[in-house]
Formats: structure tokens, C-alpha cells, sequence
């Protein structure tokens, strides 16, 4: 057997065990496809995600299911203006034996897991924010003066409310930049709606089963990485990352009059990764032009700003990217 026929086999094979645990999540995450795909993709990437959304849309209930059908030790944390970093990474605290004798012993915070749900991020302060995307980065942390290791794999899902924003810390380009991708978690439709209310109010709620565990899904980022990806696929993504940087030589006019800064190499980066994610989940064995659309959006969205001008002119990022994709691709970016 080649080399490129195990490949295959291992993607077909790794595309089937995802499509059950797709489905394990759509039993209790109901009318989100796209959100569980996208919070799929992340992962499967090997990289963070950003959930975006008003209270009560089912963010921590998939979180929680995540954590189950994927085998992961996943803990919450909710964030406050008055947490602390040890309150997220542990300390050391002195204790003593009958003997009399004293030694300093390290207990571990929450963020020691394998996906963990910080809910509401920018309500913690600066300190606080730096200490876990240092964890986001890095996989380890640093606590009186040792480098201690989180477990793999490690991942986080944030959440953050868009809508009230008194008493917020806004997150800096450099932690936003270090999330693979921000998911908008949108209301529901009234077909969906209507089936989350039989589904959740009666005695008894739908229960995920495990599909996958820890090793299994880093066998499964390992396919991702693996995962052919076409020429054309390339420049595409290489078009339209380079085309949202104003100032460049790549950039046109709109670019550089709405946006005030674009995205660096990290973009071009977690959008190979997430075609790559996207076919795998949809069972196919290399990602197209297509996927670069569909999760350009997602990508780039909260790796620009735009300038005062285009914010008073009622510009919006989704529109410069959508027309960038439109531009560049000949296509609809995804809503």
C-alpha cells in the first residue's frame, strides 16, 4: 500500500467517525448547524474558538456537549473583572505535616483541561487576559518561576456577549489573533425554535454520547495537516488574505480607505487549516475554492477593524469581506 492510499483510507475512515460525532452534537444542539461546525472546525484545526453571541443561545450546552461526544476533560470558567490569574492557572500554597516540616505545593487551576469554556472573556481585566493567551499560545504556563505543561490536546472556547458592553475589557489584536476563528451564534429560526422548546422542557433531556477521546482527536488534527490542498486553493487564500491588508501593494482602494488594519501570516494560516477541517467534516478528501468562501468570514472578521470613516459612513467589516471575496473569488462569502 502507497503512502497516498493510507492517506486516503485515513481520511475516509476519520471522515466517518466526525460525521457521528456531528451528529452526536446536533441531537442536543438544535437549528446551529453551522455554529457546531464551525466550533468543529476549530478544534479539529487545532486551534481556539470565539463564540459570539446574546445570552441563552446554547453556547455552554455546547461546550459541555463538545467536551462528551469528543472525550476531552473540559471545564468553565466565568469570567469576572475581579478574577484573578491565579484563579485561572492555580498557585502554590505552603503546607505543613504532623512532623512540623513545610513545602510549598502546587495546585492546578481550571485551565488545566483539555477544553475549556472561558464564558464571557472580555469581562476579565488586562492581567488576567494575558495570562491565558499565553496558555492559548503556548500550551503551558508559567507559576513561580516552573513551566508547567497542559494536557493535549488543549483548547478554549470563549464566548462574549456583543451586546452589552458596561464593564468590559475589550480583547487586544494580539489575543483576538490567537483564536482560529470567531462563530457568530445568530437566534434561531421559528421551525428550530419550536423544536428546542419540545426538546428541553419536557422531563427528560437528550444525552451525547462519547464518539471520540483525547488520542483519537489528535489522530484525527494530525489527518487534517496531512490533507492534500490544491494550487488553486492556495492562492486563493493567498488573493485574499494579502487583498485585506491596507497599505500594500496587493490591496485596492476600498481596502485601504475603510480598513484601519488587516490581517498578518496567522490568517493565511488558520484559513489552510479550516478548508482543510471543513472537508474532512463534510467527508470529502481535499478542500475546494468553495470552503476558502464559506470560511473567510469567520477567518478574517476579528483579524480587521475598520477606520472611524468607514465606521461613520455605516461601513461593516462582513461587507468589505464580502466584497474581497467577491473581487478576488468570484463569490458569495457565507452570511
Amino acid at each position: 500500500m502507497t503512502d497516498e492510499t493510507a492517506l486516503l483510507q485515513q481520511i475516509e475512515a476519520t471522515g466517518e467517525v466526525l460525521a457521528r460525532a456531528r451528529s452526536e452534537v446536533a441531537r442536543r444542539i438544535i437549528g446551529q448547524e453551522r455554529v457546531v461546525d464551525l466550533t468543529l472546525n476549530a478544534i479539529l484545526s487545532g486551534g481556539h474558538g470565539l463564540l459570539v453571541g446574546a445570552p441563552g443561545l446554547a453556547k455552554t450546552r455546547l461546550v459541555e456537549t463538545l467536551g462528551t461526544v469528543l472525550g476531552l476533560d473540559a471545564n468553565r470558567v466565568q469570567f469576572t473583572p475581579d478574577l484573578m490569574p491565579a484563579d485561572i492557572l492555580g498557585a502554590e500554597v505552603l503546607e505543613g505535616d504532623a512532623g512540623g516540616s513545610r513545602a510549598f505545593r502546587f495546585i492546578e487551576g481550571p485551565i488545566f483541561c483539555q477544553l475549556l469554556m472561558a464564558d464571557e472573556i472580555n469581562r476579565a481585566g488586562p492581567r488576567t487576559q494575558s495570562a491565558l493567551l499565553q496558555a492559548m499560545q503556548e500550551r503551558h504556563v508559567n507559576v513561580a518561576g516552573a513551566r508547567r505543561d497542559l494536557p493535549a490536546p488543549f483548547h478554549v472556547l470563549a464566548t462574549q456577549n456583543p451586546i452589552e458592553q458596561e464593564g468590559t475589557y475589550p480583547l487586544p489584536e494580539a489575543q483576538l489573533d490567537r483564536f482560529l476563528l470567531q462563530i457568530d451564534v445568530d437566534y434561531p429560526d421559528r421551525d428550530a425554535e419550536r423544536a428546542i422548546m419540545l426538546a428541553t422542557t419536557g422531563s427528560e433531556d437528550a444525552a451525547a454520547a462519547p464518539v471520540l477521546d483525547a488520542a483519537g482527536l489528535i489522530a484525527a488534527q494530525s489527518v487534517v495537516r496531512r490533507m492534500p490542498v490544491g494550487e488553486q486553493v492556495l492562492e486563493a487564500i493567498l488573493d485574499l488574505v494579502r487583498a485585506a491588508r491596507p497599505g500594500t501593494e496587493d490591496a485596492g482602494a476600498a481596502v485601504n480607505t475603510a480598513v484601519s488594519w488587516g490581517p498578518g501570516p496567522r490568517a493565511a494560516q488558520a484559513l489552510m487549516l479550516a478548508v482543510r477541517s471543513a472537508a474532512l467534516l463534510d467527508g470529502r478528501l481535499a478542500p475546494s475554492v468553495e470552503d476558502v468562501a464559506r470560511l473567510a468570514p469567520a477567518v478574517l472578521k476579528h483579524r480587521m477593524a475598520l477606520g472611524f470613516a468607514a465606521r461613520a459612513e455605516g461601513q461593516t467589516i462582513e461587507g468589505v469581506i464580502a466584497a474581497l471575496v467577491a473581487e478576488k473569488l468570484g463569490m458569495e462569502a457565507a452570511a
